[in-house]
Parts: C-alpha cells; sequence; structure tokens
C-alpha cells in the first residue's frame, strides 16, 4: 500500500542555505523516494530558494519552491507547506521538516511501513507517525522528544509495540508524517504563533482523538547548533513562547481540560528552570510580560496571516474553510 501512496515532503527554510542543501541531499538519497518536495522560503536573503531549485535539478529531485515575500515563521511556513502539498498537489501523506532535518535514507520507508502495519493488525488509520530524532553525536535530541499518549489502553500499546511503535500524544515537526485527510478535518497549523508550540498545539490537535505513533526505526538527524532542551536560555524569544503556551491553553481545543492542567504544570516548572539558568533574567521578564500582553487577543486565522502570498494563500484559505476535497 505505501508504494501507491503519494508522499509530498515540506521543507521550511530560512537563512540557511547549507543546511538546506543537506536536507535536500539526504531527501534525495532516499530508499523510498519522495514524489515531490515543496521547500518554503521565508524570505531568505542568501539565496537558499535559487541553490533549492538548482540542486533539484541536479539530483533529479522533484521540488517546488514557494518563495515568500515575508517571514511567516515556522508556524507560517509549515502551514503553507502544508496547504501546498494537499491542495495544490494531492498528498496522501505530507512529511513535515525543518531545513535542518537530516533524514536517514530508511526514515521515510520505516514511517510508512509502520503506518501500512498498524492498519493491518486492526487499528485505524494514523494521523501521525514521527521519527526518532537525534542530534550529530547519535544521542536522542531532548528538544524533539513526542510526548506519550497518558492513559493509553493495554490493547493500543500491544497493538503499537506489534506495529514497533509506541502511542503519542505529541510529535515535533522535525520529520512527522501526516495523513492529508486529518488536514483536510483538523485544518492547518495556526500560522499566527509564528514560533515555538506550533508543533504542539498541531500535533496534540490532530491526536485528541486520533492516532498518533512514535516508530524509533525511522531516524533522522537534527542539526541544531547546542545540543539541547527548549529550557535553554531563548533571550527575547521567550515572549512567543508564554505567548504561545497562553493561546494554546486557553484558546485551543487540542487538549483535554486535564491536560492542560498537566501540560500547565509541566510548562512552569520548564519556566522556573529557564530563569534559574538564565544569564540576564530581566530580558526574560521583559519578554514573558511581552507575550501576556499579546496574548491577550486571539491569535489570527492562518488565512488572515498567509494572506497576499499568492496561490498558497487561496490554498490556505480553501483548507481552513473546508472546501478542499
Amino acid at each position: 500500500m505505501s508504494a501507491q501512496l503519494r508522499v509530498v515532503a515540506v521543507v521550511v527554510a530560512h537563512e540557511r542555505r547549507e543546511l538546506l542543501l543537506a536536507c535536500l541531499r539526504a531527501l534525495a538519497a532516499s530508499k523510498r523516494p519522495v514524489d515531490l518536495v515543496v521547500v518554503v522560503d521565508n524570505a531568505s536573503h542568501d539565496g537558499s530558494a535559487d541553490a533549492a531549485v538548482a540542486l533539484a535539478h541536479e539530483l533529479e529531485l522533484p521540488v517546488d519552491v514557494i518563495r515568500l515575500v515575508r517571514n511567516t515563521g515556522g508556524a507560517g511556513g509549515f502551514a503553507a507547506g502544508l496547504a501546498r502539498a494537499v491542495a495544490g498537489h494531492a498528498a496522501d501523506r505530507v512529511w513535515l521538516m525543518d531545513d535542518d532535518t537530516v533524514p536517514r535514507p530508511t526514515a521515510l520507508g520505516e514511517l510508512l511501513a509502520v503506518d501500512e502495519r498498524y492498519q493491518w493488525l486492526g487499528g485505524a488509520r494514523p494521523a501521525v507517525t514521527a521519527s526518532r530524532v537525534v542530534w550529530t553525536d547519535g544521542r536522542d535530541h531532548p528538544m524533539n522528544t513526542p510526548r506519550p499518549r497518558p492513559l493509553a489502553r493495554r490493547a493500543d500499546q500491544r497493538l503499537a509495540a506489534r506495529a514497533g511503535a509506541v502511542p503519542v500524544r505529541s510529535a515535533s515537526f522535525v520529520s512527522m508524517l501526516v495523513d492529508a485527510s486529518a488536514v483536510r478535518r483538523h485544518g492547518l497549523p495556526v500560522a499566527d504563533y509564528f514560533l515555538w508550540n506550533d508543533d504542539f498545539e498541531y500535533s496534540t490537535r490532530l491526536l485528541r482523538h486520533g492516532v498518533g505513533l512514535y516508530v524509533p526505526t525511522s531516524v533522522v538527524e537534527h542539526r541544531t547548533r547546542t545540543f539541547g532542551a527548549t529550557d535553554a536560555d531563548p533571550g527575547e524569544r521567550f515572549r512567543w513562547e508564554v505567548r504561545n503556551k497562553l493561546w494554546m491553553f486557553t484558546r485551543s481545543g487540542s487538549l483535554a481540560w486535564w491536560e492542560k492542567v498537566v501540560y500547565g504544570g509541566s510548562s512552569a516548572r520548564r519556566w522556573v528552570r529557564t530563569f534559574r539558568r538564565s544569564q540576564a533574567p530581566e530580558v526574560l521578564w521583559a519578554a514573558a510580560r511581552a507575550g501576556v500582553r499579546e496574548a491577550l487577543r486571539p491569535p489570527r486565522t492562518t488565512a488572515q496571516v498567509l494572506s497576499g502570498l499568492g496561490p498558497v494563500s487561496e490554498q490556505a484559505a480553501g483548507l481552513e474553510a473546508g472546501t478542499w476535497r
């Protein structure tokens, strides 16, 4: 079945030309080829888009480069890429990744094999399958660890184990394979998040009533500059962490009330660690106050954020309105 599925990879890029090219080379080396790569260039000034086109031609890798005239952040980039993949390219599955992601040759094949095996064993079609993410030295990357599904039934755990997976409640945009029908049903990521927590909100939205599987045999490398989790000192960007978490806990239906209590407590503990480790806590306090102020208004719709960007704007608006089928 997996050989018949149309798989479109979406790579979101911004000012990291060499990392983007490494990602594309890895995609070209995939043992299960992708049918198309959508590169979303977030208004880079380093020649990323042209370099991607040239390399794809050299590698004979089918590519569609979306050149955004303004930087919409990771959240906007993934929303635009998903819209183009589903509404523009009729994808069955969409493989999401940042430009600093380097998948191993078997990564996609393992995701699809577990997807197929899980259904063959009697499970529902997974909305999300997620890879094991390692850093450059092979250690599991703490920034991209999927959250296990709490209170998962033993039968569901056994079924996932037989398929070679673990049930999860959330996953990272660093190698997340998404079922296109789930995108049509639940919409796109909230583009107004810009950075941080967009994948947490989106994956938990897809998986509140859907199946999510972590596939440890599917491995990708996340080439971040440093090894660390999300409680590393973010400086002024802490504003987005605070704003987006508050938006998620107060305005999103992705979590049940008790999950908001659990994950809210976890976030509060992480913020405490962030302040304790910070060399400039006054910067974090200013960013936190800004995040709280911004969270008082609701996020704009993804269609609003992506307006004026050409055909992808229409595709995003159509998916949000439920008109693309």
